[in-house]
């Protein structure tokens, strides 16, 4: 029996694989051993500008035309034998976590670019043009919520709905934005948006970040959808005093409120089943003193289900909940991100079913735990997303880890659906 036929490009893998190590460089944080390297590099600091710069330079010598918008978005475009056709869009973002690896976000781009340049290096035509696209802070580790730059490129938020959103070092989403697109201000601007005319589809590829491919011994993830979250942000306010000589009673602890609404949280979001997701990963406390009772105590919230009504009956009940656990300090609860679940037309997940399939690599469809920018594509287009394994299940820390064999494949795959995508 004859095997499947090979595709008319060639992925370069080791081109590819120095790519994403010379971007990794970009941030790095030191680790035991080289493949334990992680990546700092948050959304609009200087690093993340030096990345941007050294994939435009690659770019540009590939051919490429670049262009930005607004909310810092950057656009790669392969023109199409009809430059007025609606445009295939792929792409994910450059930004990491804090305490990140080398391929969450970042594969995504440059396995959109490596499969651009192949289909520019075989000399094959597509009718429409095909644009890479970087989205501006994804990750929402500097400035919560995350995907700005894909919310406000679909219209599900204006441009400026977080000018005023900051750091921990206090300098606002505007401030940084504006000192970003300065720097950028030689490259051509684009409209915020698909300025009227739709993409005819987008594509992400990405990293699984679980360990679902990795455990059943498959290669590519055809993605289904993405599960719906919920982020809220909370502040309590109490009462400092000197941690020696205010009696309990009399305190207006703030930590003690903060853990009593956690507690009472945990409560509103135990499922048996184990399928709802609550996460408090970032505590502020104020003054931060050992021997002070604390007046302010800060804390996010992490919500998800796949149910639309299950995380919106959750997520209604969180201030109150947290209200109803107050027993000496005030509380104000702020929603700051909210997406519902999302389902993927069949468009794209066919399209990548079709590729793996036709390179003989075994695929399996599964929906998507986190969230990514292709959720927010979905109202103005179809969309969808490729995944490749992930070791051990493991991102958003230094020891994430994806072979240059699976990336490479899981770029082919990549590579045949903008193919099938942009020839019709």
């Amino acid at each position: 029996m004859p095997g499947p036929a090979a595709p008319a490009f060639v992925v370069d893998q080791e081109r590819h694989w120095s790519r994403l190590m010379q971007m990794a460089e970009l941030g790095a944080i030191p680790g035991p051993a080289p493949e334990d390297r992680g990546v700092n590099r948050a959304c609009l600091t200087p690093l993340d500008r030096a990345a941007r710069r050294l994939l435009i330079g690659w770019a540009e010598a590939a051919g490429l035309s670049v262009s930005i918008d607004e909310i810092g978005n950057l656009f790669l475009r392969h023109e199409g034998g009809d430059p007025g056709a609606a445009p295939v869009l792929t792409g994910s973002h450059m930004d990491t976590q804090p305490n990140g690896g080398r391929f969450d976000g970042i594969w995504g781009v440059l396995a959109a670019f490596e499969a651009v340049q192949s289909i520019r290096e075989a000399g094959i035509a597509t009718r429409r043009p095909i644009e890479v696209v970087a989205w501006t802070n994804e990750e929402g580790g500097r400035f919560a919520p995350g995907c700005m730059g894909s919310m406000a490129w679909a219209g599900a938020q204006p441009a400026t709905a977080w000018d005023a959103v900051t750091d921990t070092a206090g300098i606002s989403f505007r401030q940084a934005l504006d000192e970003h697109l300065a720097a950028e201000a030689d490259l051509p601007r684009r409209a915020l948006g698909p300025a009227g005319r739709p993409p005819h589809a987008y594509v992400e590829a990405h990293i699984e970040q679980g360990p679902l491919l990795e455990s059943d011994g498959l290669d590519i993830g055809i993605v289904t959808g993405i599960q719906g979250s919920r982020w809220f942000g909370v502040e309590i306010r109490g009462k400092t005093d000197h941690a020696g000589t205010a009696p309990l009673r009399l305190r207006q602890d703030a930590v003690q409120d903060m853990v009593r609404a956690i507690t009472a949280l945990n409560r509103l979001t135990h499922d048996p089943a184990d399928v709802l997701r609550f996460t408090v990963g970032k505590v502020e406390v104020l003054p931060n003193s050992s021997n002070t009772v604390a007046d302010t105590a800060r804390f996010s919230i992490d919500l998800r289900h796949p149910d639309a009504a299950v995380l919106t009956a959750r997520g209604d009940a969180v201030a109150g909940v947290v209200q109803a656990a107050m027993r000496h300090c005030r509380a104000t609860v702020q929603e700051r991100f909210n997406a519902l679940p999302t389902t993927f037309p069949p468009l794209v997940p066919d399209a990548v079913e079709r590729a793996a399939a036709a390179q003989g690599l075994r695929a399996r469809r599964l929906a998507s735990g986190a969230f990514h920018d292709a959720q927010f594509l979905v109202p103005v287009c179809p969309a969808g997303m490729i995944f490749v394994p992930s070791r051990g299940g493991i991102s958003h820390h230094p020891a994430e880890y994806t072979s240059p064999e699976q990336l490479a494949a899981g770029t082919r795959v990549l590579t045949a659906t903008l193919l099938d995508l942009a020839r019709d």
